[in-house]
């Protein structure tokens, strides 16, 4: 095969299990990922959710390096509003310098929750201070700059401590501005078609950030694998995407109506719009799946796929990356 795949996991919790639980999978999903082949290990940032177990990707991040020996491991994204860039890139750096050469760091412009919780993640912050998330991605940028070492008497700010091999940078997104952004920060860029499969938007930004940066996105995508197309059909029956559309302020996706409507109630907004999106899914065995993959690459150019399997059945999503993996593996 001509591409790479890399997985994304949010540590779900199924039905009756703990939080510690969903959390050892996690960590016995990113050993196999290394095992079956895949490149990257990433983990998400959710807020203030029982079905999620990842608020911190940071934490994760650590204790993942510490027990497999040489996937890249990263975050899916830090939910960079929230943060002070300074403390992103003292964390990220610190990473990097326990496991050099294997630390990827993604940032996302989405809360990672609903009001409620992006009210309390940013207590005490001074909006004004704060800045757009241009100037929040520039500042994290000049932090995870190395520089040459400095004499006893130089005052200075720099996010220590200065790894041999900085963390991997990329700005997760999913619109052309997205990749403008990245193109001028020189970050790498993830299109998020797992959230938004709509094509146009999809060719339109990865040629926008090809032109602007010389360089290939990534591509997060939606894939179930099973053993036969029906199956494949039965374990996504019943998933929805819906993007809350909020005037003069912004947007969310989530899984629910039920969702959107406590978004809209907890931002106390009363101008706003509740569509379907439909996500990028693939579905099917996984010789359809990779023919699928195939086609997206040679349609638009894209070398590597970021694997979301949003199915809550632990043994069926760790068996969908599986068949996805070892039929790359043998394929190849």
């Amino acid at each position: 095969m001509s591409y790479r795949l890399s997985l994304l996991d949010k540590s779900p919790l199924a039905a009756g299990e703990t939080a510690s639980q969903a959390l050892q999978r996690t960590l016995h999903l990113a050993q196999q990922a290394e095992a079956w082949g895949y490149h990257r290990f990433w983990v998400a940032e959710h807020h203030n959710t029982d079905q999620l177990a990842g608020p911190s990707p940071e934490v994760l991040i650590a204790w993942i390096i510490a027990q497999t020996q040489h996937i890249r491991v990263g975050s899916g994204g830090v939910m960079l509003q929230h943060y002070s860039p300074y403390k992103v890139a003292e964390n990220f750096n610190l990473l990097a310098s326990l496991a050099p050469g294997r630390i990827d760091l993604g940032v996302g412009k989405a809360p990672g929750g609903l009001p409620l919780s992006t009210r309390a993640l940013q207590q005490g912050v001074h909006a004004d201070e704060r800045g757009d998330f241009a100037t929040q991605l520039e500042q994290l940028n000049l932090y995870l700059q190395t520089a040459a070492p400095r004499d006893e008497h130089e005052d200075s700010l720099r996010a220590t401590p200065q790894p041999q091999r900085p963390a991997n940078r990329f700005l997760l997104g999913a619109s052309e501005q997205s990749a403008r952004t990245a193109a001028d920060h020189g970050w790498h860029l993830v299109f998020a078609a797992h959230l938004n499969g709509d094509r146009t938007l999809l060719e339109n930004t990865l040629n926008t950030y090809h032109q602007l940066s010389g360089k290939r996105a990534l591509v997060a995508v939606q894939v179930v694998v099973a053993e036969s197309p029906a199956e494949a059909d039965l374990l996504v029956e019943g998933l929805r995407h819906f993007h809350v559309k909020v005037a003069g302020g912004q947007g969310v996706n989530v899984g629910s109506i039920e969702q959107a409507e406590r978004y809209v109630r907890q931002g106390g907004f009363t101008d706003y719009v509740i569509e379907p999106r439909t996500p990028s899914l693939l579905k099917g065995t996984a010789a359809q799946v990779h023919a699928q993959l195939e086609a997206l690459h040679s349609n638009f150019g894209i070398d590597e796929f970021v694997i979301d399997t949003p199915i809550s059945d632990p043994l069926a999503r760790e068996k969908s990356l599986q068949l996805l993996a070892t039929h790359h593996l043998v394929a190849a």
